[in-house]
This record gives structure tokens, sequence and C-alpha cells, in this order.
């Protein structure tokens, strides 16, 4: 059974169905193959992995880091969540433009966001394991956000009244941001 790579609205951002084997003692699947991402395309190397748990109707985002910039592939162990990728790559072509997928234990979904978006996402299931792998370390003096509820954005959200920290309650809206604090699109 191959691995599918699902195209998404933003081209650089896929969705990846891995092949998964089943059988009467349960099922086994890659999480990440190397190889399968550089026959698709998506040459990344990977140095942090990150697992995050959280509660039915918690909100994590819109986070991104400029100077150490982390594309993410994310996974669901446990649960589901809505997750979400917005592009603040100033002169993209889909700049403010997001993507958001159902990532949950059941249908194994893999989402794949690169440099130059932010990322947040939202628990739909009484609580959900939410596991991403990033291509730099976390520096938290370069930790940055955009309001979950930009109304220029326009995310549709599948919850009401989620539970913030502190820190995401405060973010700017992308309009606040200078744009010297996002990304450059580079035309490669």
């Amino acid at each position: 059974m191959p691995v599918t790579i699902i195209k998404t609205r933003i081209p650089d951002v896929v969705i990846i169905e891995p092949a998964v084997f089943r059988d009467k003692r349960g099922f086994f699947l890659e999480t990440y193959n190397k190889n399968m991402l550089l026959k698709n395309g998506l040459d990344v190397t990977f140095v942090q992995d990150n697992h995050s748990h959280s509660e039915r109707g918690t909100l994590r985002g819109l986070h991104y880091q400029l100077m150490y910039p982390q594309a993410k592939l994310v996974f669901v162990v446990r649960g589901a969540v809505f997750d979400v990728a917005v592009d603040i790559r100033r002169g993209s072509p889909t700049f403010g433009t997001w993507i958001g997928e159902v990532l949950s234990e059941e249908n194994k979904r893999q989402m794949y966001i690169p440099e130059g978006f932010a990322h947040g996402f939202c628990v739909l299931s009484d609580s959900a394991d939410f596991m991403y792998k990033c291509t730099d370390f976390y520096h938290p003096e370069d930790d940055r956000g955009i309001n979950w509820n930009d109304p220029s954005l326009g995310v549709t959200w599948p919850i009401t009244g989620p539970t913030l920290s502190e820190k995401d309650t405060g973010l700017p809206l992308l309009e606040e941001i200078s744009p010297d604090l996002l990304f450059s699109y580079d035309v490669a």
C-alpha cells in the first residue's frame, strides 16, 4: 500500500496519508521516512520531536519562529485535532491563505508545513496527543505568533470559545505585525 501525497490549495503544504498495515494484532505504519519525503520533493532534516497533550477545546497557535524558522511534520497519535497552517511569506501568491485539516488517530493523516508559515491547532476530541517533527530547535526568544481569530485570515475553527494560553490570547493581528517580522517569499 503506497503513501498518498495530497496537494492543497497552497502548493508547499501537503497532506500525507501513510500506508497502514492492519491485521488481527493491530496496525503498523511509518510516521517518518526520509526517502519517501525526498521522493516527493521534500528535502528536509528534522532535529527535534515534540509531543503536546491537550484537552477538548484547547487551541494552540498561531505560532512561528522568524530567525530560526521551522518546517514541521505533524500528526496525531490519540484523539483528533483541526490543524491549521497560514502562509505568512510576504510576496507569496498565497500570503494570508490558510489550510485546515482534521488529523486524527483514525485517519492517521499528517501535514507537512514548510518554513514561512504560522501554525496552530485545536482539539476536537476529549483529549489529543499531537506529535510534530521540526527542522530547527525551539528558541523561546524567537517565539512569535498571530492572533488565532484574526478576521483578515478568516480561519474557520470548528470550535467556539477555545481554551487559550495567556500568551496566545495577546497575539497581534497579521496587519499589526511589521513586515520585517514576517517571512519573505523567494521564488526559486
